[in-house]
């Protein structure tokens, strides 16, 4: 359906095609089974860490912009995904409106760390370790 290292336009490429949530970085389809994670370098600004750890793992952070991160919504389907028959599939942001197809992940586990929110406020983030499937 995608391929690993090609450019799309997530208006009209993935949600248009599939649905999901245009605005949110963790973005569940209804009809679909597929849950659409994007990572961008804006992210930063968020307090948001993503990146590889080694050659088939990769830590994404979860969803929530201020105060402590809770495991709910987005961040619940992660961790649910393989019991929900949901595939999760990453995204990374190149330009304006295109995302690079990074692969399929499947979720290894996550962890609180200390951080910072969008307020500078202190808090505790969810930071999931995700394994590369495809």
């Amino acid at each position: 359906m995608f391929e690993v290292g090609k450019i799309y336009h997530r208006q009209s490429e993935i949600h248009e095609k599939f649905g999901g949530n245009p605005q949110s970085g963790i973005s569940p389809c209804r009809m679909h089974p597929y849950i659409f994670l994007f990572t961008s370098p804006v992210g930063r600004m968020h307090g948001y860490k993503d990146g590889w750890v080694s050659s088939t793992e990769y830590e994404y952070t979860g969803e929530g912009q201020y105060g402590n991160m809770e495991l709910i919504r987005g961040n619940l389907a992660i961790r649910n995904h393989q019991t929900s028959g949901r595939h999760l599939l990453l995204f990374k942001k190149v330009s304006s409106g295109n995302y690079q197809y990074i692969g399929e992940f499947r979720y290894k586990s996550y962890k609180d760390v200390e951080g910072i929110d969008t307020g500078n406020e202190k808090r505790y983030m969810i930071v999931f370790r995700l394994e590369k499937v495809k």
